[in-house]
């Protein structure tokens, strides 16, 4: 496996001269060195096999999601392979980021450590698919070190895999969480059907990490500040005369949301921030586990409550605020529209109400879907939610049977609507055990 050494110690010397200040961290050539063994990972057979595997998961979710899709548009959509690649790309990027920020942090992880994390992850995934999370596994691993001494994990090291991680997890958020969403009909406040999205993106996260191998310098490596690393390796020594190399982590991310009372691009911006404090709040504690074991024990116990603390705290704001996609005064208003479709062209976007078609009011839902069976260009009048004018477009009908590409906001009393359920096969056994309802 190819690796590219990292020597804890002083500064290089060529640096010293050039910069004549002292404690500053590499930044060019770390950065360099990231990307060359980042790039070269990708040929190495078992890496490759794993990163698929995490790849096909992934594709399954992206699949189911499609097909919840199709069921509302009533027609194919098409999007769940364009939505697998960028999830691949946007995994990609997010990982060489993350990869870099692990060598800035001096983030080491034992390579047994490393072996029980896929593991449990995958046992908690089948109770419920967001445990596939490492923010689960690692606290259980690092719990069960502290109280039960088993496995031998590195407490800090793996909290602080796990703040990483979601710091690239809150980036990935930040600028892609909202695309793909898909239109719901959702029960919301007071138990009334409401318009809304299930926010869920899937990531593969290919990372390096750092792991201790020697002591002294080695030929190619680079002498780090005397501050680094952050985050305590774990080993005995003096920590100025140990080497490292980079060797690389398969993850994935998930991340779960519905938007309600703000668009999908809103919700995915104000999840963002959640999450981003909780990584540096887990961070901050990750570095202090090395030193403190109550410091340890509570990163151990923020890495999953926390976690699940800005999922709570995300629902429920959501579902405390006022429904943004229910029916206006007068017209209808629009859930979503199928990009590059009929209504699409005519330019009419999520959240807009449309007002008349051919000069009529529109009064509700029924008018509309008469609409759709016309086969005539047809003049569209409608608010922008986003520019907070009227626009006035055209629809070239597709023809009688079709639609525009076009759902509608519930008008609240549908008997239809979908429940946030990630329970996985073992989660469901596990109901119906307590419950009383198994057969042996």
């Amino acid at each position: 496996m190819f690796c590219r050494a990292v020597a804890v110690g002083y500064l290089p010397r060529l640096f010293n001269k050039l910069s004549g200040v002292k404690g500053l961290f590499p930044f060019l050539q770390v950065f360099s060195l990231v990307v060359d063994s980042f790039l070269q990972t990708f040929i190495q057979p078992q890496f490759l096999l794993l990163f698929l595997v995490v790849i096909f998961i992934i594709a399954v979710q992206y699949n189911r999601m499609e097909q919840m899709r199709e069921n509302f548009f009533g027609l194919k959509t098409k999007r769940a392979r364009k939505d697998i690649l960028v999830a691949v790309f946007s995994g990609i990027l997010g990982g060489l980021a993350g990869s870099f920020l692990v060598v800035f942090i001096g983030l080491t992880i034992s390579v047994s450590g490393l072996g029980y994390l896929w593991p449990v992850a995958i046992l908690l995934m089948l109770i419920n698919m967001r445990f596939l999370c490492f923010a689960y596994a690692g606290g259980v691993l690092a719990l069960s070190n502290l109280l039960l001494g088993f496995p031998q994990v590195n407490v800090a090291q793996i909290m602080a895999l796990v703040a990483v991680l979601h710091m690239v997890e809150s980036f990935l958020i930040l600028t892609g969480g909202h695309l793909g969403a898909v239109p719901a009909y959702i029960k919301g406040p007071g138990g009334k059907i409401v318009g809304g999205f299930t926010l869920q993106k899937f990531w593969p996260i290919p990372i390096m990490i750092l792991v201790v191998v020697a002591g002294g310098m080695i030929e190619g490596g680079i002498e780090m500040p005397d501050w680094w690393p952050l985050i305590n390796p774990g080993v005995t020594g003096d920590a100025a005369g140990l080497t490292y190399v980079l060797l690389p982590l398969v993850a994935g991310l998930g991340y779960g949301d519905i938007a309600m009372a703000r668009s999908p691009a809103e919700k995915s911006r104000l999840s963002s921030f959640y999450l981003g404090g909780y990584s540096l709040i887990l961070l901050v504690l990750a570095v202090f586990a090395g030193q403190s074991r109550t410091a340890a024990l509570a990163a151990a116990l923020f890495s999953p409550l926390g976690h699940e603390a800005v999922i709570y705290i995300g629902k429920r704001i959501e579902m405390k605020q006022k429904p943004l996609y229910i029916p206006p005064v007068k017209g209808v208003r629009v859930l979503d529209v199928l990009p590059d479709g009929p209504a699409w062209q005519a330019g009419l976007r999520s959240g807009d109400v449309i007002t008349a078609i051919n000069g009529k009011e529109v009064p509700g839902r029924a008018v509309l879907y008469q609409g759709q069976e016309l086969s005539l260009p047809l003049v569209i009048d409608y608010f922008s939610r986003s520019a907070g004018v009227s626009g006035r477009g055209i629809i070239n009908s597709p023809g009688p049977g079709k639609h525009w590409g076009i759902v509608p906001v519930p008008e609240g009393d549908e008997n239809h609507y979908v429940e946030m359920l990630t329970t996985g096969p073992l989660g469901r056994w596990l109901q119906r055990v307590f419950k009383g309802k198994f057969i042996s």
